[in-house]
């Protein structure tokens, strides 16, 4: 599996995405400005158009939680519409992670009769598709949209729902665990329990572990109030850490880092973003790319009339995946990424 090596450093650039149900984006083509409001503001955002058609077309955005991963495959479906040079108008709204929170932006979104609905992340999509079976909506960062109940099968969704997978290579991350810290023996797994594609990852790692000869242990929040708790009943008892990619987990990934290091405990985390707050490393997949073959999909189903019914669920090639390790928690750690180079 193709390799590429990239080093993290704690303090990455916040994305500029907004937090709170009520939340929006006012944006130009390519750029983000970032505000807050306690209020539900409808943004426009116009392309310059490339296409023959002066089509303004209404998509709505429900976001489950800010976190970077999530931000990543935000941009990256715009930035796949941009370069097709549609005009589109775009409602951008962050759940924050309340599950009543999506409820209410998808019945708005629904309401607002969009031309297309983009959900990131499972809990959003569930949410969205429990209020629509004729607006077309796309899904990403959703490890399995099947196993969630958002299609009839991956291979062939069935209605009008389709999107893309951010399931990540578990295997390949507890390999790279295992070359990073030669001497751990048990391995703690974390994420939160209300997620369910945190515990099909979670069922995955446990399989991964057992082949590699490793004793693992579940240990779940069922909120980000949780994560310092949880953590810190782990020192003692486990040799590191393992997160998926967990959106509570994600973004309350500060916190684990933070507990995790000063108890010398490494995390091998699920995505990058995670990795730049305070992980040790992953091996993982690309949200912007990830995100912008999810934008590709919508141009083909707003643009050239495709059925989301029979279009599969797209994943990223192996190839896509890349290590990304962070210097400043490793050399805390003394930890060598180099013997993954």
């Amino acid at each position: 599996m193709k390799r590429f090596i990239k080093i993290s450093m704690t303090a990455v650039l916040a994305a500029a995405m907004l937090v709170g149900c009520g939340s929006s984006d006012t944006a130009s083509t390519n750029t983000a400005e970032t505000t807050e409001t306690s209020t539900t503001v409808e943004t426009t955002v116009e392309t310059e158009a490339t296409t023959d058609s002066d089509k303004v077309y209404k998509i709505g955005v429900i976001q489950y939680v800010q976190h970077d991963a999530l931000d990543a495959a935000n941009e990256g479906f715009f930035a796949a519409l941009d370069d097709a040079g549609i005009k589109y108008e775009v409602d951008q709204q962050n759940a924050s992670g309340d599950q009543t929170a999506c409820q209410t932006i998808s019945e708005k979104l629904v309401n607002d009769n969009d031309d297309l609905i983009l959900a990131i992340a499972t809990p959003a999509a569930q949410s969205v598709v429990g209020v629509t079976s004729d607006i077309p909506v796309l899904v990403t960062a959703v490890t399995d949209p099947a196993e969630s109940g958002l299609v009839a099968s991956n291979d062939a969704p069935g209605g009008n729902v389709t999107g893309t997978s951010d399931l990540t290579p578990v295997k390949e991350q507890i390999e790279l665990l295992t070359q990073l810290l030669p001497e751990a023996k048990k391995v703690g797994i974390l994420y939160c329990s209300a997620e369910s594609n945190s515990k099909i990852q979670g069922d995955m790692a446990l399989e991964a572990c057992e082949a590699a000869g490793l004793e693992a242990e579940v240990y779940t929040v069922s909120s980000s109030n949780e994560i310092q708790q949880v953590v810190e009943s782990m020192v003692g008892k486990v040799d590191c850490i393992y997160a998926p990619t967990d959106n509570v987990i994600a973004a309350g990934m500060a916190t684990v880092g933070m507990v995790a290091n000063e108890n010398n405990l490494p995390v091998i985390c699920g995505e990058s973003g995670m990795v730049s707050e305070g992980g040790l490393a992953t091996y993982g997949i690309d949200y912007y790319e990830l995100g912008y073959m999810t934008g590709e999909m919508a141009v083909e189903i707003l643009v050239n009339g495709k059925n989301p019914a029979e279009m599969p669920i797209g994943y990223l090639s192996a190839e896509q995946c890349e290590f990304t390790g962070n210097e400043e928690t490793a050399n805390l750690l003394g930890i060598d990424l180099s013997v993954v180079q």
